[in-house]
């Protein structure tokens, strides 16, 4: 069994053999309910202004955690334009907190009132893990590549045909499903793919962990927002 898994790896590449492997882990983050809710149109708005005050809470915690993938591809990386692919990502989180900033406005959410939920504190946590120095350049790459590709998978399906999200929620949707942002998942994904090539067998199992708790934590996300509706 291991022999064929292993096989299958250096066929099709570890990542995509993982994403098969635990298909229905990945399936339930980018097509959670939360997400069909905007796609289909019913989405309940106290959901959506639940999900926007805690997700920008999320994304200021988040700016560090890039900045430590930065330093670790500093330290660790074998490819100097692995630094250029996550500076791009780390340049755009100041607009990405301006954004949120004037969606919260108009939805008349007031950011200085929230506190983060324990769905978003367990999250957190987990990226103050990832930011540790005995966490190592392939494992954290792996889990970045991760969060952002939920975030693309999901929001790309509510601007394929057929999908009925609110004419109020298409910037929302348009922000982390277009091309570019698409394009920009790739690149990590290909540095995740050629680290993991060269990864002892200790560290590739840790990032298929990093994998399956990132799953398993924009699971909780997406259900936090919804529970509070």
């Amino acid at each position: 069994m291991e022999e064929r898994m292993k096989a299958e790896e250096k066929k099709i590449g570890i990542v995509e053999a993982w994403l098969r492997k635990h298909r229905l882990q990945f399936t339930g983050a980018i097509r959670h309910p939360f997400v069909l809710s905007i796609r289909d149109g019913s989405i309940d708005m106290a959901s959506f202004k639940t999900w926007l005050a805690q997700d920008y809470l999320f994304v200021r915690a988040f700016v560090p955690f890039v900045a430590s993938v930065l330093i670790k591809a500093w330290k660790e990386s074998d490819d100097g334009s692995d630094m250029e692919v996550i500076l791009k990502g780390m340049a755009s989180l100041e607009d990405e907190i301006s954004w949120f900033k004037r969606e919260a406005s108009k939805w008349d959410v007031p950011l200085s009132d929230v506190a983060p939920q324990q769905a978003n504190i367990n999250y957190c946590r987990f990226l103050e893990k990832l930011m540790g120095p005995e966490t190592q350049y392939t494992e954290v790459i792996t889990a970045f590549w991760a969060i952002e590709a939920v975030y693309q998978e999901s929001f790309a399906h509510l601007l394929e045909e057929g999908s009925k999200a609110p004419p109020e929620l298409k910037e929302t949707c348009e922000r982390w499903g277009n091309e570019g942002f698409g394009q920009y998942c790739q690149s990590l994904l290909k540095i995740a793919t050629r680290r993991l090539q060269k990864a002892s067998d200790h560290q590739i199992k840790r990032s298929e962990l990093a994998l399956l708790t990132v799953l398993e934590l924009e699971v909780e996300f997406w259900n936090m927002s919804r529970v509070n509706a």
